[in-house]
């Protein structure tokens, strides 16, 4: 029998192997939190049920009504009930159908047509809202983890220099406010860790609701992209694009076309709707045998605008307003589609400018003059106080490129959705 000194041991050895052997956490790449949030996400799905929907009026409203079918007795005696006692009492049956004046189906269909492929543009345009939302997340979410990178870099640093400066102290050739300099710089780095690690997971849990996760579910994202940044079309090109391709602005014109049939409709008002009857009633003989025929009915009738003034005439003059409303919406949205792109497209020209300028000129020199400060620090020819000066503004440039360079994504994510098309590019 094993000894509990032999079964730990064991236990640890298949502990250990078991952690081995287990997989790396699966990174979340930028198109398989698209591709998730496209398959999984709540809200895009009810759109698209909405548009499924809608896309089943058509059909409704364009088919006659119901027929209705009526079974009766006509003058029957209330003294005996009796069938037979008069000429006049039958049992009749009937079949009715309404009849809209000619042109008022095809405009129903028509109007309900055109809000159904406006709901499919609305899916369109949520699906590129989704995605400009979950590639911001995502790529903040990035940059919040090169920053906090950069900082747990910079806090092994200036514990290098703490050392420095204390054994400098030790020997008498350096200063103690050398050291407490180097430890409040220390401390000032835990305090923006702990904003950015707070920001980490207010943007971890805006990723998961894009996607359908728990909030709290762990996100692993690559520590590496690529930092190629290129260029992307005039606006004068982009505004051309979003005026054929934007389903925000294809939605609203549907919208129109949508009020100008329903205008259409309400002017047919004051043409009357008919309905049409056939009837046959059936007599039974009389008290003396004699033998009765059936009766045969027919039926049409109309209704009559009477009060064409106070209710068709107000109907048209409604609809007349609400077309009116949708074009002042549609000439609305394009002048804030246009304002969207000027504005992002400026976000994606500063931002990669200062992107690069950073990337391949101010981070280069600010490493060689921290090296350069670190070296004459080192032979008693530079000022401790320069010295970690150089080392934070080294700092602050390198999270000033990850921002620059991540708000050059974020805004060819916004352009994207705005003109509604992935093309944005030269």
């Amino acid at each position: 029998m094993m000894s509990l000194y032999n079964v730990i041991p064991l236990i640890l050895c298949l502990l250990l192997s078991t952690a081995l052997k287990a997989e790396p956490p699966k990174l979340l790449t930028l198109q398989l939190a698209i591709d998730s949030a496209l398959q999984d996400n709540p809200n895009l799905a009810q759109m698209q049920a909405r548009s499924k929907a809608m896309a089943a009026v058509p059909f409704q409203v364009g088919s006659l009504p119901d027929p209705v079918i009526s079974f009766n007795a006509l003058n029957l005696p209330v003294d005996s009930f009796n069938l037979a006692q008069d000429n006049m009492t039958q049992m009749r049956a009937g079949i009715s159908q309404a009849i809209p004046f000619f042109g008022k189906l095809e405009l129903r269909t028509q109007v309900a047509s055109y809000h159904a492929e406006a709901a499919s543009y609305d899916v369109t345009e949520q699906r590129f809202r989704l995605l400009r939302d979950v590639k911001n997340t995502w790529w903040t979410l990035f940059y919040l983890h090169r920053a906090l990178e950069i900082v747990s870099l910079n806090q092994s640093l200036l514990r290098q220099f703490v050392d420095i400066a204390r054994t400098k102290y030790e020997v008498g050739e350096g200063l103690q406010q050398d050291v407490l300099l180097a430890q409040l710089e220390l401390s000032k780095l835990l305090d923006r860790k702990i904003m950015l690690q707070g920001a980490l997971k207010k943007s971890q849990a805006q990723l998961n609701y894009l996607l359908s996760n728990s909030a709290n579910q762990a996100l692993f994202l690559p520590e590496k992209v690529s930092e190629e940044l290129r260029s992307i079309k005039n606006e004068q090109s982009l505004f051309a694009e979003a005026n054929h391709t934007r389903a925000l602005l294809s939605s609203q014109r549907n919208s129109i076309y949508a009020a100008q049939s329903q205008l259409k409709l309400a002017e047919k008002s004051l043409m009357p709707d008919f309905n049409v009857g056939v009837f046959y009633g059936g007599r039974v003989d009389n008290l003396s045998g004699q033998e009765r025929s059936d009766l045969m009915s027919f039926k049409v009738s109309m209704n009559v605008p009477l009060f064409a003034a106070s209710k068709q005439q107000k109907e048209i003059d409604q609809r007349n307003s609400e077309l009116m409303q949708q074009r002042y919406a549609l000439q609305d949205q394009w002048n804030q589609v246009q304002a969207d792109i000027s504005s992002a497209h400026s976000d994606f020209q500063q931002s990669q400018q200062q992107a690069i300028l950073f990337k391949q000129g101010i981070i280069p020199q600010a490493k060689q003059t921290v090296a350069s400060m670190l070296a004459g620090y080192q032979v008693n020819k530079v000022d401790f106080l320069n010295l970690v000066r150089s080392q934070i503004t080294l700092y602050n440039y390198e999270i000033q490129y990850w921002q620059a360079f991540v708000k050059v994504k974020q805004a060819a994510a916004k352009l994207i959705s705005m003109v509604g098309k992935e093309e944005i590019y030269e």
